[in-house]
């Protein structure tokens, strides 16, 4: 009997030591997994932008692509509680830019959202807004990498220098002419020094080699330095030295209306000489109404401005990123950060909150679908 209940106590005494020594072994394992779900759910909670002051900077106001951009901007800084500062002049310099930078600073903004006039001439300004703890972002027109976080780009070089020659072959065969025969055209926009599109018009080279190998240029680039009244002047040097030109590509929203001025001032319509380019539908509306251009294109430069602002102030608040991310942006969507070589090659990409943002989409004009947009 003593012998049956000895056997019973070791026997409780053992269960109640496994049992011990389970709940003591799963406990750890228990508290790192609860540790690492609050780790993810912090660094997954995006701290609030509103009341962040950002400066949005444009190349130059009085642009219709500008002001458009601007446009968008404000309507969505209404919507996420943070206030965006147009500054800007009506100059498109180097100078200019710089002053209207330390502006930004003087009047102690969080962030700097611009549209860099050069590639490389703003970046010792930016770098020194940098460390006096300004954010910088680009948006359309981009500096050094080192010199800005994010860059809000229209897309890579490649596409839209394929967009610009595609549209253009597209318009030639419209009104009668081989593409994939001899072309004679040129190209003309603001200036060398302005990156995106500059990059755009080595990259439709490139695929013109490819594609069109026939095409002959007449010379050029032709520059205007997004000054509305030399891109009048210049688009119309153009026509009056080479009277049998076939295309002229302006990558540049400023140079696109005035090369359609200077065709419209010489008599000349979409069924002479075939002009196309990238500015707003607004910016065009009337040359297509008139017959000077079929076609042309851009994106949705609102949206651009928008997530300019938008991705210096969430930065400014205190949120990190890094190429790969997927960041959803209230009442815009999902946009993907991208690593710089997407624009620049063999850029390199640091491992925190510097990258590129693509937008989506592109859109070709013309008159069956101008009536859908209004910027």
């Amino acid at each position: 009997m003593k012998r049956s209940f000895l056997w019973i106590v070791v026997l409780i005494l053992s269960i109640s030591m496994v049992a011990a020594f389970s709940l003591y072994g799963c406990k750890p394992e228990a508290e790192e997994e609860v540790a690492e779900e609050e780790e993810v759910a912090e660094e997954e909670t995006v701290k609030d932008i509103k009341g962040k002051t950002v400066a949005f900077i444009p190349k130059l106001t009085g642009n219709s692509f500008f002001e458009a951009a601007n446009d968008g901007a404000q309507k969505f800084a209404a919507e996420w509680g943070i206030d965006v500062k147009y500054m800007g002049s009506a100059t498109a310099s180097v100078t200019d830019q710089l002053e209207v930078i330390q502006q930004a600073m003087d009047a102690g903004v969080d962030a700097i959202a611009i549209s860099s006039v050069d590639a490389k001439a703003l970046d010792e300004k930016l770098k020194e807004a940098q460390q006096a703890g300004i954010i910088v972002c680009t948006w359309d027109s981009d500096v050094s990498s080192d010199a800005r976080s994010l860059m809000v780009s229209q897309g890579t070089p490649e596409i839209l220098g394929k967009m610009l020659v595609d549209m253009a072959a597209d318009a030639l065969t419209n009104r009668g002419k081989d593409p994939n025969g001899e072309i004679k055209y040129a190209w003309h926009y603001s200036q060398a020094a302005v990156a995106d599109q500059n990059s755009w018009y080595v990259a439709g080279e490139a695929y013109i080699k490819e594609k069109y190998p026939k095409w002959v240029v007449v010379g050029g680039p032709f520059y205007s330095e997004q000054d509305s009244q030399k891109s009048v002047s210049i688009g119309e040097s153009i026509l009056d030295a080479y009277k049998d030109i076939d295309l002229i590509i302006d990558n540049d929203s400023t140079a696109l209306p005035g090369q359609c001025q200077a065709a419209q001032n010489k008599g000349l319509n979409k069924d002479d000489i075939t002009i196309t380019g990238f500015c707003t539908p607004s910016g065009m509306t009337a040359y297509l109404e008139a017959d000077i251009l079929e076609r042309w294109g851009l994106w949705d430069c609102g949206i651009q401005g928008a997530l300019g602002c938008y991705f210096a102030a969430f930065l400014s608040a205190g949120n990190n990123c890094k190429a790969g991310d997927i960041i959803d942006v209230p009442g815009i969507g999902e946009c993907e950060i991208v690593t710089n070589d997407a624009l620049v090659p063999g850029d390199t990409t640091p491992d925190k909150n510097n990258g590129v943002v693509l937008l989506p989409e592109r859109v070709v004009f013309t008159k069956d679908n101008i009536a859908n947009y209004n910027f």
